[in-house]
C-alpha cells in the first residue's frame, strides 16, 4: 500500500474519531424531530460535512489564505475553544479567542513538534483568569517533504481524547496538503511533458516552411500570404500556454495547417486523405497529442521516397469512445526499434514525440489507452489513438 493510500486510511479513521469526538456534543443538543436520526447519525454526519468544507482551501496548499479560510471549519470539527495554523516559520490563521496574548507565544511552543514530527500537549501559562486557553495540543502538518506546519487547537483544561482528536485531525488534513502537492506535482510533469513535445516539433520544418513560403513571394504573393496566416496559427496553438486538453477540432484545425505548410514543400510527393465524423469533433483529448504523429507520418511517409506518399487521418465514433487513426504508406519501422522508442530510447530521427504521447495517454486515461501502433519494414505506419468521451477530471469546453 502506497503512502498516499496509508495517509487516506488514517484520514479516515480521523474523521471517525472526530465524529465520536462530536457524539458528545450532539447528544445534549438532541432534537426532537425522529426524521433527523440518532444522536451518533447527526453527529457522524455533522463531522462528514465540516470536513468537506475544509478539504477544498487545504487542497489548494499551506498558505495564509487557506489557512484562513479552513481555520473556522477545523476549530468547529474539533469543537476547541481556539485554533490556529503554522507554517515553519509563523502563525498563518487564527479563529477563536486569545490571539491577542497566545499568538505570539505560538511558534516557540510549536518548535519542538516542527522538529520532531510528534504532537504534545502543553500547559500555555496564561496569566489571565478570564481567558479560556489554558492547555494546548499542537500536532504536526505533513507533505512529501516533512513537516510543514502545525495545528495547535486550545482547550479549558488537558484532555486526552482532545490530543488524539487534534492529532488525527491534522493527519487528514496532512493528506489534503499531500494531495495538493501532488496535484501541482502532477502539473509540473504535464507542463514538462508538453514543453519537451513543443521541443521536438522540427526546427527544420520550420525553417523549410519559411523557405517555402519565401518561394512565393515573387511568384504567388496570395499563396505566400495564405502561408503565413497558416504558419502564424499553427505556431501560435503548438505553443500556448494555457490548458492540458483541446477539443478534436482544435486539435484537426491545426493538423491542418501544419499539412498546408508541410504541402508548400513537398507539393505533390505529399497526398492526405481526410475522413472525419463530425459527431467526434467535440471530444476532449490531451492538448497537442495528434500532430506529433502526424508529422512521424510526414517524415517517415517521404524518407528514401521519390514517388511521394499517402496520410491518411481518420476520427470516428465508437460508442463510449473516439477513434482517430493517423496511417502512412511509408518505410515504416523494424517493430524492435518501435518498442525501443515506446520504452524512451530513442535513437536519433526515429519516432517524433511517440513515446511523449504514449505515456501521456496512459497517464490520462489508463494503461489500457496507450497508443496502437501498427508497422513493419516496407510496410508503411498505422497509429491508432482510442479517446474516452467521457472521462472524470477532464474539462471539456462548451460544445
Amino acid at each position: 500500500m502506497s503512502g498516499i493510500a496509508l495517509a487516506a486510511a488514517a484520514a479516515a479513521g480521523a474523521v471517525l474519531l472526530a465524529a465520536g469526538f462530536a457524539l458528545g456534543r450532539f447528544t445534549a443538543r438532541r432534537a426532537a424531530d425522529p426524521d433527523l436520526g440518532t444522536p451518533v447519525e447527526r453527529a457522524t454526519f455533522h463531522t462528514l460535512h465540516t470536513a468537506s468544507l475544509a478539504a477544498p482551501p487545504l487542497r489548494a496548499g499551506l498558505t495564509e489564505e487557506t489557512a484562513r479560510r479552513a481555520a473556522g471549519t477545523l476549530r468547529s470539527l474539533l469543537g476547541t475553544e481556539a485554533l490556529c495554523l503554522t507554517d515553519r516559520g509563523a502563525v498563518l490563521a487564527w479563529d477563536g479567542p486569545g490571539e491577542d496574548h497566545h499568538r505570539a507565544h505560538v511558534p516557540e511552543q510549536a518548535a519542538e513538534t516542527l522538529g520532531s514530527g510528534r504532537s504534545r500537549s502543553v500547559h500555555t501559562d496564561c496569566a489571565d483568569p478570564a481567558c479560556p486557553l489554558r492547555w494546548a495540543v499542537i500536532a504536526p502538518l505533513t507533505g512529501e517533504d516533512g513537516v510543514l506546519g502545525a495545528l495547535v487547537a486550545y482547550g479549558s483544561r488537558e484532555s486526552a481524547v482532545l490530543v488524539r482528536a487534534a492529532t488525527e485531525v491534522a493527519r487528514w488534513a496532512s493528506v489534503q496538503l499531500e494531495l495538493a502537492e501532488l496535484d501541482r506535482s502532477r502539473t509540473r510533469i504535464v507542463e514538462a511533458e508538453i514543453r519537451a513535445l513543443r521541443a521536438q516539433i522540427s526546427p527544420h520544418f520550420i525553417f523549410n516552411s519559411l523557405a517555402a513560403i519565401a518561394s512565393f513571394v515573387r511568384t504567388d504573393p496570395e499563396q505566400a500570404r495564405e502561408l503565413l496566416l497558416e504558419f502564424a496559427d499553427f505556431t501560435r496553438y503548438s505553443f500556448r500556454r494555457h490548458g492540458e486538453f483541446a477539443q478534436l477540432a482544435d486539435e484537426l484545425r491545426s493538423i491542418e495547417q501544419y499539412l498546408a505548410l508541410a504541402g508548400a514543400r513537398f507539393g505533390d510527393r505529399l497526398k492526405v486523405t481526410l475522413q472525419i465524423a463530425p459527431e467526434v469533433l467535440p471530444v476532449t483529448l490531451p492538448f497537442l497529442c495528434l500532430q506529433p504523429l502526424v508529422e512521424n507520418a510526414v517524415k517517415h511517409g517521404l524518407e528514401d521516397r521519390e514517388r511521394g506518399c499517402r496520410v491518411t487521418i481518420a476520427a470516428r465514433d465508437a460508442g463510449a469512445e473516439a477513434v482517430v487513426s493517423v496511417e502512412d504508406d511509408g518505410i515504416g519501422m523494424d517493430p524492435e526499434l518501435l518498442r525501443a522508442v515506446l520504452r524512451g530510447e530513442h535513437p536519433a530521427g526515429s519516432g517524433i514525440g511517440l513515446s511523449n504521447v504514449d505515456e501521456r495517454l496512459r497517464q490520462v486515461y489508463g494503461t489500457e489507452y496507450g497508443l496502437v501502433i501498427e508497422t513493419g519494414v516496407g510496410a508503411g505506419m498505422k497509429v491508432t489513438v482510442r479517446i474516452p468521451k467521457y472521462r472524470p477530471g477532464v474539462h471539456r469546453s462548451p460544445a
